[in-house]
Order: C-alpha cells, then structure tokens, then sequence
C-alpha cells in the first residue's frame, strides 16, 4: 500500500512542500468549493477540535477566512489578539507558546512581523499543528496555495503559463512563496518591479527578472501585482505614488501587452491608483474577489489536512 500524499503536521512554509503535496491541497479545496454555496455552510470535519488564532500583526482578510474555514468545518476557535493579551504586558513568545500548550489546542495559526516564527512555535508545540499565515518577507503559504487554486480553476492548469507578479518584491512574503508555489507546478515566472523595490540579488528568488512592467507582462497569462508595502520600508522607496503609478501601476492600456485571457491578481489590500487602477480592478480580467473566496475553501483543506495527520477528523472532506 503506497503512502498517502500529505503526512505533514505544520505548514510552515512553500519551500519544503514538493509539486504533489501542492496538488494534493489544490485537489482537496475542491471538494471544499460547494460548501459555501450550501443554505447551512457548515461540515462537521472537525468538530471537537480547537484552532488558536495567534496574529501578531493586522490582518483583514487572512484572519478573517481562517476563522470562517474553522467556523465551516466546525471547530471551536479563539481569536488571541496580541494587544488585548500577556504579550503586550512582556509575556514572551516562549512563555507564551508554553501557555498555549497548556490549553491543548489541536491547531495555532500565527502571523509574525519576524521571518521563522511560526517554525520556532512549530518546535515548541509538540501536540499542535502550526500554520504560517505570513512571518515577515519571508513567506505565506496559504495565499500562494489560494493563487495556485484560482489559477488552475480559471485556466485549467498551472504548468506551463507565464506568469508577471508586479511591485514590491523586495518587502513581500507572498512573492516568494508564490515563486515557489508556481515553478513547482511547471509555470513560467517573472518578477518585476522599480530596481529599489528588488532584492539584491532577485534572481535567488528563482524566477525570471524584469525592471519594467510593459517587458514583465508581455504575453503573460497572469498578471499579479503586489501592494506598496510603506511599513516595512525604513524609508520611500519612489519620489511619489503618481510617479510609481506612472512606471508601474497596472492600466487597461498596459494590460493590453499581456495575453487576450490574462488574469488579473492581488492578494490585497489593493491601493487603488497606485499598483493598480480602478477600472482593471474591477474589470472583466480581474479574479481578485474570487482569490478571497477560494482562500476560504484552500485553508479549510489544509486545517483538513493538518488534523488528519495530528489525530483524525471527525467526517471525511465533502
């Protein structure tokens, strides 16, 4: 008897993932697609399980669509806000996992301003399994498994599309992930943005390397752009947002570049104007509403994952 797909207790990243276990959470978010279109949006998967829900910096939509996929596969959650908690009294990180340890969770989804917090915690929770939802420039999983997921909806496939991600490379978690997420399934990626805006040296990041938007999408299957991350530069990296928009901010005009089909991405907060204008936004090439309703469907299959591997679920996926 072969082994099965997924055995991995954590998700800490897209870098350890190989091209299978990707396919094997795209597959599985699948059978998650119908759920929300049901008059009761709720499964009992994982009933009897508890998810800590442990974000250290602001989020909108990824705590948001986690705590929906809980509340869908009917897991108990809480919500730890840092500014309500031990932790903005000085209560460390350890003191904090130990804590949390404590409480028995079967699940913690964290977020962290610092790269590799979410695999310290991971080392630390032995009878918990820990998501990375964003730690620092460094990675964030599930929005590239959520990209991969619409892409190969609207498509049909990954392998073999062009694919442009646009803007802030240098300060973005979900550009590398993203870059790995995509060439593991056979895409084709370039990364593009203002030379000040780039890594040292972009081609580690292991995709093709652009310095303008025209040569980044020209023929592109997917255009992807990337929000103007201001908090984590130390200072402007462009004179103004009209001259970056000017440069690189996605127009209809521009877009005419890429191919006939070619989808429109953000893994948002858009800021409108800046990285990308309102009328391709909201046009007929823009699959950014449906990113944020397959990211339900995606994190529900990897807290489904992730429990079967930490000690079953209650019911298989529908």
């Amino acid at each position: 008897m072969s082994e099965p797909v997924w055995q991995r207790g954590d998700l800490l990243g897209v870098a350890e993932l190989s091209a299978a276990e990707i396919l094997h959470v795209l597959d599985t978010a699948e059978s998650f697609v119908e759920v929300a279109a049901r008059p009761i949006k709720k499964v009992p998967t994982l009933r009897g399980k508890t998810v800590v829900n442990l974000f250290f910096e602001p989020s909108t939509r990824t705590s948001s669509s986690f705590e929906i996929a809980e509340k869908r596969l009917s897991a108990d959650n809480i919500n730890f806000s840092t500014s309500g908690s031990s932790l903005s009294k000085g209560e460390t990180l350890l003191d904090t996992a130990r804590n949390l340890e404590a409480m028995a969770p079967d699940i913690v989804v964290i977020r962290h301003a610092h790269p590799r917090v979410p695999h310290a915690l991971a080392e630390r929770l032995d009878s918990a399994g820990v998501i990375n939802a964003g730690d620092g420039a460094h990675e964030h999983p599930t929005q590239a498994l959520l990209d991969a997921f619409t892409i190969r909806r609207r498509k049909g496939r990954v392998e073999g599309l062009k694919v442009a991600i646009v803007g802030d490379v240098a300060h973005s978690r979900v550009v590398r992930s993203n870059v790995l997420c995509l060439t593991k399934l056979g895409a084709d990626v370039t990364v593009a943005g203002p030379r000040t805006m780039m890594p040292e040296e972009p081609e580690a990041l292991g995709a093709r390397v652009a310095y303008s938007l025209e040569e980044a999408i020209e023929g592109a299957d997917v255009a992807m752009m990337l929000r103007v991350q201001l908090e984590r530069q130390a200072r402007a990296s462009f004179p103004s947002e009209r001259e970056y928009f000017d440069f690189f901010g996605l127009t209809a005009e521009r877009l005419r570049g890429a191919a006939d089909d070619a989808l429109v991405m953000h893994p948002g907060p858009m800021n409108r104007g800046i990285e990308i204008a309102s009328d391709v936004a909201d046009g007929p090439w823009s699959v950014i509403l449906e990113q944020v309703a397959n990211g339900v469907a995606v994190r529900m299959a990897v807290l489904y994952l992730l429990a079967g591997v930490r000690g079953g679920a209650d019911g298989t996926a529908p």
